[in-house]
């Protein structure tokens, strides 16, 4: 076939990383890369925009998610690499488009890397407030880099047991707030309309919320590239993605519909995690170390993919010709070791800048961070509609997964993903998000033209040579 013929160049310039994850570990991380920081603490954002209504917030966020794996599953089982939505954008729409879609995605999760890690020094402090935070900056990104750095193998297996632990609290705090609400009459689903009703904050209050619900789903998406280095890419995707569609529901949607019928939701969306109120509430010993327990993992397990992926991000761009070529370079293990390195970078940025410039240093990095999230996954969904037209034209093989009801599904993600991006701009929370993300789209794109295009093209035809 043609397109896989032609996509077969880029799989081949992206040689030399080793398949060694499992099946179930391509299943815990997936679910786990969606189940973090944002469902632990930043669910009470959501809660104290929406009210009760975030239950729909999530539901719809979780409809986008769900069509974006779809989408994600029928590519990557056609083409599995590294530089996944990366390359299918390069491939399938042009190569500026991948080359932004590159570097957009990998900016933004570099800065969320730096978020995560200040985070972590903060959750340590509950137990050691006397030790400085920089100290455990320090301690934790070098296991975390050394995890990364020894072999594809050791990441999934660190990964695969952060997600358990995590999923087990879910499961486990599921439990205990089922039984609480159908146990004792003075919890239940009365506490959805007492205080302001269903809708307190109106339609546009639950709509603010499916954008927070998005950053809590970011990261499932970290699958297609870690199917680059799957045993069997095909096999794993698809049991990724079935995987996902139930827990995803159950995890969040029962989650936060037990967490709003045991704490009145402007109580829940106060200060602290909405899991550390409802623990409060129940009175229960020593809640407050095993939830700080909880979002520490979910803190160190979102820092392991996200170094994980932005060292392939980086390994993709440096073999398409759009970064030096160091950072292309494999060790004997098959990691791309340049590129880790330099993938640490928002560590460094984030702990400088907020010791620097507390005040205004977070909130520019998550606003290009959250930028770069949205457009990619916007993009995902667009490249998905040249793949599937290009396909078919082609004459392409039947694949063993298929999108459905394309192409209004695929268009209705990405016109609801712009949509999002859109109302960020008319938040006071999201405001910065274009403010900075669109310049600095444009700054990319001017660097591909002034820097990149020309080398990017000198390898693709030194790559036809080769094959001719």
């Amino acid at each position: 076939m043609q397109q896989q013929k032609g996509f077969g160049q880029i799989a081949e310039r992206e040689q030399g990383l080793k398949r060694r994850l499992t099946s179930g570990q391509m299943s815990m991380i997936a679910i786990g890369g969606a189940i973090g920081t944002g469902l632990f603490l930043g669910s009470k954002f959501a809660i104290g925009f929406a009210g009760p209504s975030v239950l729909i917030s999530y539901a719809i966020g979780g409809v986008i998610t769900l069509l974006l794996m779809a989408c994600l599953a029928e590519m990557t089982v056609a083409h599995s690499t590294s530089g996944s939505f990366g390359a299918y954008a390069e491939h399938y729409i042009g190569p500026l488009a991948g080359f932004l879609v590159r570097y957009a995605y990998w900016s933004c999760v570099v800065l969320a890397v730096g978020t995560e890690v200040t985070a972590v020094a903060k959750y340590m402090a509950f137990w050691f407030p006397s030790v400085p935070g920089w100290q455990w900056v320090c301690v934790f990104s070098a296991a975390l880099i050394l995890i990364n750095a020894l072999s594809v193998k050791a990441f999934g297996t660190i990964e695969y047991w952060f997600s358990t632990i995590k999923i087990s609290a879910i499961v486990g705090f599921i439990i205990l707030g089922a039984y609480v609400v159908w146990g004792d009459p003075q919890y239940g689903t009365a506490n959805y309309t007492a205080h302001g009703g269903f809708f307190p904050n109106g339609v546009w209050g639950m709509w603010i919320a499916v954008v927070i619900s998005i950053f809590s789903y970011l990261s499932v998406e970290m699958i297609a590239v870690a199917a680059g280095e799957a045993e069997d890419p095909e096999r794993a995707v698809k049991q990724a993605f079935r995987a996902t569609i139930v827990r995803l529901v159950v995890f969040y949607l029962l989650t936060l519909a037990l967490i709003l019928a045991i704490v009145p939701w402007n109580e829940a969306g106060k200060d602290g995690s909405p899991f550390v109120k409802v623990m409060q509430v129940l009175d229960i010993p020593g809640a407050a170390g095993v939830i700080n327990f909880i979002v520490l993992v979910a803190a160190l397990s979102a820092m392991n993919s996200q170094l994980y992926i932005t060292t392939r991000m980086m390994f993709s761009l440096s073999r398409a010709g759009h970064a030096p070529s160091a950072m292309g370079r494999l060790s004997r293990n098959g990691t791309p070791l340049n590129a880790l390195l330099l993938s640490t970078s928002g560590i460094a940025i984030a702990t400088v800048l907020n010791v620097l410039y507390p005040e205004t240093a977070f909130t520019l990095m998550m606003a290009i961070s959250m930028f770069g999230a949205l457009f990619t996954w916007m993009m995902i969904f667009v490249t998905h509609y040249f793949f599937r037209r290009r396909w078919v034209r082609e004459g392409g093989a039947k694949l063993s997964f298929r999108m459905p009801g394309f192409p209004v599904l695929t268009l209705l993600g990405a016109g609801a993903m712009l949509a999002i991006l859109v109302t960020t701009y008319f938040t006071s929370v999201f405001k910065l998000t274009l403010v900075f993300g669109v310049p600095f789209l444009v700054l990319l794109a001017a660097a591909y033209y002034l820097l990149f295009k020309k080398r990017g093209e000198a390898v693709a035809m030194s790559a036809r040579r080769q094959r001719a």
